[in-house]
Parts: C-alpha cells; sequence; structure tokens
C-alpha cells in the first residue's frame, strides 16, 4: 500500500484494511489471500457494487455495503453474500443454562456470554462480572479472555420487559464482532422472545437463523 500514500500512518491504515477492485477476468490473489485469511477485513468493488469481507476464527462474512455504483466500473462481481460461522453452531444446551439463570435472576436484568477456543473448539459460557443490576438497568463487563478464546454470542435479557436493542446497546456494539442477543419475558409460560443481530464492521446485521443447535429460532 505504501505506493498510495507516502505518510507511514496512512499506509498502515490502507494495508490492515485493504480495498481491492475485483478483475473482470482471472483471480486475484489478493482477494483470494482476504477471504482466506484468519482474522481481518477489506474492502472488494465490483461492477455491482462494494463488498465487506470480514475474518475473524469463528466467523466468515462477506456482505454487500453498497448499491451498484452508477458510474461504468471495467470490474468483475463481487460475488455472493454469505455468513457462516466457522466454529459450528453452538451447542443447544448452552441456550438452556443461559435461560435458567437469566429466570433466576428474576426480576432483574441477567446477563451471559458464549465463547469458544480455536485450538479446542470448545464453547463455554461465562457469566460476567455485574456492576448493576435492577428491572429495567444492567451494567455488566466484557470478560478479558485468555489467548485462543473468542466471544461469540453476548446476550442479556430484559426480565419481564419485551426484547429490543437500546441506544446504549448500540452504543456497545457499535465496535465489536459479535452475534449480539437480548431475552425478554423471561418468565412467559409460552417462552421468552428474543432479538438478535450480528455485529460487524460498525453495522448490525439481521440473523436468519439461530446461532444454537437445535434452535430453530430466528430474528
Amino acid at each position: 500500500m505504501n505506493h498510495l500514500t507516502d505518510d507511514p500512518t496512512a499506509a498502515a491504515i490502507l494495508g490492515a484494511v485493504p480495498c481491492f477492485p475485483v478483475p473482470p477476468v482471472g483471480n486475484s490473489p489478493a482477494i483470494d489471500a482476504l477471504r482466506a485469511a484468519k482474522a481481518g477485513h477489506g474492502f472488494i468493488i465490483g461492477q455491482d457494487g462494494v463488498m465487506l469481507i470480514l475474518r475473524r476464527p469463528w466467523l466468515e462474512l462477506d456482505v454487500p455495503v453498497s448499491s451498484p455504483i452508477a458510474a461504468h466500473l471495467p470490474y468483475g462481481s463481487v460475488g455472493p453474500e454469505k455468513a457462516n460461522l466457522r466454529c459450528g453452531l453452538i451447542p443447544g444446551g448452552h441456550l438452556v443454562q443461559i435461560l435458567h439463570h437469566f429466570r433466576e435472576a428474576l426480576p432483574n436484568e441477567a446477563a451471559a456470554f458464549v465463547i469458544w477456543n480455536e485450538d479446542t473448539h470448545e464453547f463455554a459460557v461465562d457469566f460476567p462480572t455485574i456492576d448493576e443490576a435492577t428491572p429495567s438497568r444492567l451494567v455488566y463487563r466484557t470478560p478479558t479472555l485468555p489467548a485462543g478464546w473468542h466471544v461469540i454470542c453476548d446476550i442479556h435479557s430484559h426480565g419481564h420487559s419485551g426484547a429490543f436493542f437500546s441506544s446504549t446497546d448500540n452504543a456497545d456494539d457499535a465496535h465489536a464482532t459479535k452475534i449480539s442477543m437480548v431475552f425478554g419475558r423471561i418468565d412467559d409460560p409460552a417462552g421468552p422472545v428474543r432479538a438478535s443481530r450480528l455485529c460487524a464492521g460498525g453495522m448490525f446485521l439481521p440473523m436468519p437463523r439461530s446461532p444454537f443447535s437445535g434452535d430453530k429460532y430466528a430474528a
């Protein structure tokens, strides 16, 4: 990226988050490397718009971030979008454990994280340090994890209230890459309600399916 700027800080930024045109024919080693990376992100630009390519040890995401550009671009297509969990689905038993914890915390709100180890492929539930918990307010801390562990899901409850993302949630999630979930009406005999989204690249993306095995719900 040094040929694009003579400023070392700018060169570092462009190197960390590159943008590549899609060749009209043939392969692009740079784009292939971006898609194959263990972690990182960048953008590709094609005749059908701009796409974010984001990789984490647990996530593989290709998502359009613009409509097709009106000007003629002599480039190829960015290709189909996708969102794959490299870590696989989370065992459904962890969701059962989390919902039990939320019911035990009533009438107050509560929180839980699902974490994953990239070396052992083990999932675990982390119940975070709570600084404040009431029926309408929750302040909790994101865990500091050892090397190799990653936060997959950040989940909290709204007690007896509905499930939605607040402005505080939006601010907390704005610069994170994770699945964010809120459960409400925890004690409802028909089952709790939920809201869920994938936070990535400063965007909040809908979840077409649950990340938990055996759970058919999507939001």
